[in-house]
């Protein structure tokens, strides 16, 4: 038996029971406190909001050397699994959503305005132009035809000749994060910092697309950047959603220390050090092997800047 019983906590249908709900008075109670980032300590409700760490100025002449990479988090990796749990219904359960889920809710309220359609950050996109990248509504040959014939179709023949076609949250199991190793000869120290992260799915104007053959078109289940977000702008967020800790649901991750803390496995795609764009199987094509060679050569090139700096 544990000596104190009030950090016990209840494992029920495949969910862990956080203890904060020891201290509510009932379920609304909780779920309120819950929904408004709130908690109870004795009789005080405090808020729970926190402002994520400032990173400090760097200033152009204190860094030595830098290094910009590319990378993509393959969620399917166990590691990174954190990134893709989405719990939105939980009852008693401690509420999370997937990183994917969490960028398209604050881009869609208001919360992350920097939203952009690629890892260059000029096109922004609004809310409207988001959503139109990730649906795609279409309409069978029968209900163009009652369309033409200038009636307008009823509730029952959309709902029987429409189809809707959206890149949602279970379909996107692939992230890409951008962001600069450097070296910082005021602290002496190797540091990253994040400055893109990108959701990847299935374009859903090719969803169940079929060619002539009756096949998939070509490139209907590849991958595309759906949106690029500016990861500064994202922190307040993400430093406030906490991701599933199977192991001790009482300590709180947030996001923002996953990723700057970079608690994920992931495979350089492109660097600032490669040929041409520096996109790896575009100098190396055609060869797998070749290409994660390359990759880790790039890891061990980041690494051998902190190594050079205490060189003499």
């Amino acid at each position: 038996m544990k000596k104190y019983i009030s950090s016990f906590l209840v494992l029920v249908s495949g969910f862990v029971f956080s203890q904060t709900i020891l201290n509510a008075s009932s379920p609304e109670d909780f779920r309120k406190m819950r929904a408004e980032n709130k908690m109870k300590v004795g009789d005080t409700i405090i808020d729970k909001k926190v402002k994520p760490l400032e990173y400090g100025f760097v200033d152009d002449k204190d860094i030595l050397k830098s290094m910009f990479v590319w990378e993509v988090i393959d969620m399917n990796d166990k590691i990174n699994q954190p990134f893709y749990y989405n719990n939105p219904d939980g009852l008693l359960a401690t509420e999370t959503k997937s990183l994917y889920k969490l960028l398209l809710d604050g881009a869609f309220n208001g919360d992350i305005k920097e939203v952009y359609d690629d890892e260059n950050f000029v096109q922004r996109l609004t809310p409207e132009q988001i959503k139109a990248r990730l649906v795609d509504v279409r309409v069978d040959d029968e209900a163009i035809n009652i369309l033409n014939s200038g009636r307008q179709l009823t509730e029952q023949e959309k709902k029987e000749l429409t189809d809707v076609y959206e890149t949602t949250t279970e379909k996107v199991k692939v992230l890409k994060v951008f962001g600069m190793w450097f070296i910082d000869k005021r602290d002496g120290q190797l540091k990253y910092r994040p400055l893109g992260i990108a959701a990847m799915g299935p374009d859903p104007k090719l969803i169940g697309r079929l060619g002539p053959d009756n096949l998939p078109i070509p490139g209907a289940n590849d991958l595309i950047d759906l949106f690029w977000v500016y990861y500064p702008n994202a922190r307040d967020v993400l430093a406030n959603n906490y991701v599933y800790n199977r192991k001790n649901t009482s300590a709180d991750l947030s996001f923002d220390d996953l990723i700057n803390a970079r608690r994920f496995s992931s495979v350089i795609f492109k660097s600032s050090t490669g040929l041409g764009d520096g996109v790896i199987k575009d100098y190396i094509p055609r060869d797998s092997e070749d290409q994660i060679d390359e990759s880790d050569r790039i890891k061990a090139q980041i690494l051998q800047m902190e190594n050079d700096m205490w060189n003499y």
